[in-house]
């Protein structure tokens, strides 16, 4: 049972996302809706938030009450610096199916997040209640993933965290909270994150004045809510296994200056252990150009008792990726190969190989897979906030990891475009449009689209 007092919270949530609905406003904050890069030293690849002690600064927002705030400023710092946001997100999405079939929802929704200020400059609390309501949602139409099965409304207390800074930029998170690692995180890209339950150390040593730093983390994550869910459920039944089973993490990343490699391994006994590595260089030549290297490696393979494909599996990818920035503009070109003993699998995650796209994550069995992207931040042209960016990915040569028989190969062509307007008045608010055609050819043809319109409106109380 839902306590009264979440379903109090979420009832006012969902006022506040209807009214802003209705005059066509919401929010947004996530990692997977961020704007393209403008240059290759704002790339980020799938290793570099994983180990980030501090989270990302909130861009300036509307504040409803800054007299509170104001009011506040002699309080300790514990309620002084107390946040409490609102976030507000409508999603329409409408998606093909190869086998005709069509998935459709309009959704409002978004957060409500808590957060203190630091007591005895050494522990912080916060929450998060999420919530996803249906505005237009047929029931034959099931399946968007922006509410629950039979497109019903859910609400959940995603987030009840501790965080105890053991040092400046050392800290323990426990209970509820999210992650953004290559193989467990928000995997935001619907109404609600994933997020997780567990007990966590992440840390950094040295970067003062530009100098070398090592970014470190590891823990025990138990269970997780997915993205469209209400409840949390062991990590080893999200990924299909039987058994009660969470995951051991632990990684570091070493960078200096454009330089940076590091890796991160998933351990949960009885089901899988994901092993990544990556390393990446980012520079600026002459003229303003910038040149960006990056190459990962995943290995996957069961273990113990094999109770996830019910038989021992092992399975690798490898990928590179070559992007060149000049003038807000920035080219991708990248490439990924995957062994033909499993697909990779990805069940607490998306896909964080450089070839992933919309719809398809191209890490099948034996699949090869090539990406071109071209982006622009329209800032130059007077335009700002206005970001654009097209991809085309081929995929060829994935197996049925059971029989080894072909399966037919596949492209995407993804356009996406975003605004994040600087006026004053609405600060926090963003427009995406997103649209994916993906093609699969060779005995028999078939192809299928996907369109997504998402707003968001993000505000503090205080």
């Amino acid at each position: 049972m839902v306590p009264t007092r979440v379903l109090i919270a979420a009832a006012v949530l969902v006022a506040l996302v209807l009214s802003v609905a209705a005059r066509g406003r919401a929010q947004e904050a996530i990692s997977e809706d961020e704007p393209p890069p403008a240059s290759v030293e704002e790339s980020v690849s799938p290793l570099e938030r994983s180990f980030e002690p501090v989270p990302k600064a909130a861009p300036p927002r509307l504040r409803l009450f800054p007299r509170i705030r104001e009011e506040l400023k002699e309080a300790q710092p514990f309620f002084r610096d107390t946040q409490l946001d609102v976030k507000l997100r409508s999603y329409y999405l409408n998606q093909g199916n190869f086998n005709g079939a069509r998935n459709e929802a309009w959704t409002g929704g978004g957060a409500l997040a808590y957060q203190s200020g630091w007591l005895l400059d050494r522990l912080s609390v916060g929450a998060v209640l999420y919530t996803s309501q249906p505005l237009y949602a047929p029931v034959d139409r099931d399946g968007t993933l922006l509410l629950e099965e039979g497109q019903n409304g859910y609400t959940v207390l995603g987030q009840l965290y501790v965080r105890v800074k053991l040092l400046d930029a050392t800290f323990l998170n426990l209970y509820r909270y999210t992650y953004s690692t290559p193989y467990l995180d928000q995997h935001n890209n619907r109404m609600t994150p994933n997020t997780f339950e567990g007990y966590t150390l992440t840390g950094r040593l040295g970067g003062a004045d530009g100098g070398p730093s090592v970014g470190f983390g590891g823990g025990y994550i138990s269970k997780i809510k997915g993205r469209n869910d209400d409840e949390f459920i062991w990590m080893s039944r999200a990924a299909g296994a039987s058994v009660d089973r969470g995951v051991g993490v632990l990684g570091a990343r070493f960078s200096w200056g454009g330089l940076s490699i590091g890796g991160i391994d998933y351990y949960s006994g009885d089901i899988i252990n994901i092993a990544y590595g990556e390393a990446k260089y980012a520079t600026t030549v002459a003229g303003g150009l910038g040149l960006n290297l990056a190459v990962q490696y995943t290995d996957q393979r069961s273990v113990g008792g094999d109770s996830l494909l019910g038989s021992s599996f092992a399975t690798a990818q490898f990928g590179v990726k070559a992007e060149a920035s000049y003038r807000n503009a920035v080219l991708t070109l990248a490439y990924t190969q995957d062994e033909r003993g499993a697909n990779i699998q990805t069940p607490w995650s998306g896909a964080p190989n450089y070839t992933s796209a919309m719809i398809q994550n191209f890490n099948s069995a034996g699949q090869h897979a090539f990406l071109a992207k071209g982006s622009y931040d329209f800032a130059r042209l007077g335009a700002t906030g206005l970001t654009a960016y097209a991809l085309y990915v081929h995929g060829w040569d994935q197996v049925s990891p059971s029989t080894r028989q072909p399966v037919s190969n596949v492209n995407e062509i993804d356009v996406d475009v975003q605004w994040r307007p600087d006026w004053s008045v609405l600060k926090g608010f963003s427009f995406r449009a997103r649209y994916a055609h993906v093609e699969q050819y060779q005995s028999p043809r078939t192809e299928t689209n996907n369109y997504r319109i998402i707003v968001n409106y993000d505000f503090s109380f205080l």
